[in-house]
């Protein structure tokens, strides 16, 4: 890892995707090189599960898979994917329950058999005491609302992929959940160099969504967790503050949410690079 850049966390990459398969061990390597030392790697389904566990094998200790079933992948078949999910959750310690949530973006088909994953997943979250790792594309205010009757002191999580107003972020703030920022904070047009400055920095956490949201100069390219540091070089110039500061900050926030400890931690790589 770079002995000259602080010390950074991605809270949510999905480095064992196919876009990764021809150098993922070099993808891995380039985040610590950049100061990245822990990542997090949200499920997206059944299929996801074997490649993202061969993945966090490889360093266990700095890449940690979560569990949990994606909206984009809840049909009429989502009761069974909710069984899969559960089998695992009884198995293994995951750091987190994710990545869940509702998508309104692409099809609102399956809208209540998502809103029912969702909530079967937090209720397990809540029995289990993990957090939670939110996807909320043109779903914001329904999330908010699903969570506020369930509202407890710990329900917690991030909404990841953060894109809303100040009046959101607030309603988020209230819940006690973090905000998850990534490349599109470096999109000019995305507008969010005015919702920031209106949120404390303790309660965001940096990402990259890898392989999708690349920030500028990136921008329509494969995304990758190094670039975590362009995110926070963005945001500390938004807020008029050092990037130390940033990066002390969200990296404090993460680990926190997580149960990460500072004790005896090793400098991060990989046991066996693979591609």
């Amino acid at each position: 890892m770079s002995t000259n850049y602080p010390e950074l966390i991605d809270t949510h990459a999905h480095l064992y995707a196919e876009q990764f398969d021809e150098d993922r061990g070099a993808v891995v390597q380039r985040a610590y090189d950049n100061g990245v030392r822990h990542i997090f790697l949200p499920n997206i389904d059944h299929q996801s599960v074997e490649p993202m566990m061969a993945l966090a094998a490889t360093d266990p200790e700095h890449i940690h898979p979560m569990m949990g079933l994606h909206p984009c992948s809840v049909d009429a078949n989502y009761l069974q994917e909710l069984e899969w999910v559960k089998t695992w959750l009884d198995k293994v310690n995951f750091c987190a329950i994710g990545e869940i949530g509702v998508d309104l973006y692409w099809d609102k088909t399956y809208q209540k058999q998502q809103e029912d994953a969702f909530l079967q997943q937090v209720r397990w979250a809540m029995d289990l005491d993990k957090p939670i790792v939110i996807h909320s594309r043109e779903s914001i205010d329904l999330i908010i609302g699903l969570l506020q009757p369930l509202k407890a002191k710990n329900l917690r999580g991030i909404f990841h992929c953060f894109t809303g107003t100040v009046t959101q972020a607030k309603a988020i703030m209230d819940l006690g959940f973090l905000m998850g920022i990534g490349g599109v904070l470096t999109f000019k047009k995305a507008g969010m160099d005015q919702v920031i400055p209106h949120i404390p920095l303790d309660y965001l956490v940096l990402e990259t969504d890898a392989p999708y949201l690349a920030p500028v100069p990136y921008r329509g390219k494969r995304n990758e967790s190094s670039y975590t540091k362009i995110v926070a070089e963005k945001l500390a110039d938004i807020l008029g503050i050092d990037i130390e500061e940033v990066a002390k900050k969200t990296t404090a926030n993460a680990k926190a949410l997580f149960g990460l400890s500072d004790k005896n931690e090793s400098s991060p790589g990989l046991e066996s690079p693979k591609k």
